[in-house]
């Protein structure tokens, strides 16, 4: 595999359950391009995991503005925490923001809800899903990863 990718919060300030989050995307360009890593694909996670943006602007508006001031490569909307789907309806907020974006669900895509993500999201970062059991803490089940993607498959044919 040749991926080169970072995904996490970059930019805004959020209060969470690890306390506050005031990021500097600024040191994150300068740090890129100090290492020459202009290549590294920025995914940016605009929901955090265990966060809530401090400002009060909806999900369309902190979309915009990612966009607008950082052009990211990505964005990712996530769930309350890892295995706990993105909403459906930020997914699509986000989506018709933005629309020249990719975005992906960041959290709980699974079997039962891959359906309804993958026609409104671009992609999805799987993680929970693999596991032994669909447990965080559990070691990936490549039965799990094999059943998904024959399922992703399927999908990618009807839509």
């Amino acid at each position: 595999m040749n991926a080169s990718f970072v995904r996490e919060v970059f930019s805004g300030v959020y209060a969470s359950d690890f306390g506050l989050w005031n990021l500097n995307f600024g040191e994150v360009a300068r740090h890129r391009c100090t290492i020459g890593a202009q290549n590294v694909k920025l995914l940016f996670n605009i929901v955090p995991e265990s966060a809530k943006y401090l400002a009060d602007r909806d999900i369309a508006e902190i979309a915009k503005s990612t966009v607008f001031n950082h052009r990211p490569d990505a964005l990712c909307v996530s769930g309350l925490t890892a295995g706990i789907p993105a909403s459906t309806s930020a997914l699509q907020k986000v989506k018709q923001a933005v629309p020249n974006t990719v975005v992906f669900a960041n959290t709980g895509v699974s079997m039962e809800n891959l359906e309804e993500i993958i026609r409104v999201a671009d992609g999805a970062i799987v993680g929970t899903t693999f596991k032994y059991d669909g447990k965080f803490e559990n070691h990936v089940d490549e039965n799990r990863v094999r059943e998904f993607m024959s399922k992703v498959k399927i999908l990618r044919t009807k839509i």
